[in-house]
């Protein structure tokens, strides 16, 4: 297949802009052809079966196709940063990440390039990498593109951000989030079904969902437990998220200018527990800083 031809008239996402990324027009997202990474390398703020030991080899991407008030990455996300390469400099990131012992290749944000981390998963895999690739994304996805990376995209690590329209829509500009979010995990479920680990402790396939709580009960994270019950079933892991700080634009918004209070939090939680999940990563109240990196700080390219 060419993934490429499907930047001619860009409907990746579920904002379908339809400009010719290969003719430098851009959309919502303001790229084009090339890849835009902001950063790679072993990170160790995942999930511990993504993390491992060695960390997961995170390539953050920069753009977004949601604007979220509060994002923690705002710097890359909110704006254009960092160095654009081709699709052969981006599979030869994947292997180096694979060299220093990375336990996955970890694709941060990769909504906007799926077309190109499609070609170069492809020939990744014709080279023969090993290690398996995370998609992690904020699940503003068309099913349909979803379904380009059946067989290349090995675990998928979506969030569930939103259960009301209305409020995705004045926190990130994404009306329709809760619906698509909901088609994209089914896709995805259905591609890799539930977390297989292995005797290590690392993930190989499957998909993991996140739940972020925000104060005052902005995600409607019950709402979408229910939902993940009743579509997915109780064998679903899932990673219910504290680490919420009131970052970027949220002072902006009375409800998002303080942290989620451990009974908020607690709530979700034992919720979670009483639908019959079993398999939840928790965090602590206090985050610590490996969730937030600074990516004015890091240099994308040196060792």
């Amino acid at each position: 297949m060419d993934y490429l031809s499907l930047l001619k008239s860009c409907e990746i996402c579920p904002r379908r802009c339809k400009v010719n990324r290969l003719e430098g027009e851009k959309g919502f997202c303001k790229v084009g052809e090339g890849v835009i990474v902001a950063y790679y390398g072993n990170h160790f703020g995942e999930e511990p079966p993504i993390t491992g030991s060695m960390g997961s080899g995170n390539v953050f991407f920069s753009s977004c196709n949601m604007r979220c008030v509060y994002c923690q990455n705002y710097q890359i996300s909110h704006s254009i940063f960092g160095k654009e390469i081709g699709v052969l400099d981006l599979v030869d990131i994947f292997f180096e990440l694979e060299r220093k012992g990375a336990h996955n290749v970890n694709l941060v944000s990769p909504t906007p390039y799926i077309p190109q981390i499609a070609k170069a998963i492809k020939i990744a895999k014709e080279k023969g990498i090993k290690v398996p690739f995370v998609y992690n994304t904020n699940a503003y996805e068309r099913k349909e593109s979803i379904r380009l990376l059946e067989g290349l995209v090995d675990i998928y690590l979506p969030d569930f951000k939103y259960w009301s329209g209305n409020v995705s829509k004045k926190l990130s500009q994404a009306k329709d989030y809760p619906q698509c979010a909901m088609e994209a995990i089914l896709e995805m479920v259905r591609q890799v079904g539930t977390l297989l680990i292995t005797e290590s402790g690392i993930a190989k396939k499957g998909i993991i969902v996140r739940l972020l709580v925000l104060p005052n009960g902005l995600s409607g994270t019950k709402n979408v437990l229910r939902w993940l019950k009743e579509k997915v079933g109780t064998d679903l892991t899932l990673s219910i998220m504290s680490q919420y700080k009131p970052t970027f634009m949220a002072d902006r918004f009375p409800m998002l200018k303080r942290t989620v209070t451990e009974e908020e939090y607690m709530d979700v939680v034992s919720y979670a527990y009483s639908l019959g999940f079993e398999n939840a990563y928790v965090q602590e109240l206090d985050s610590p800083d490996t969730f937030l990196p600074d990516f004015m700080k890091e240099k994308p390219f040196e060792s």
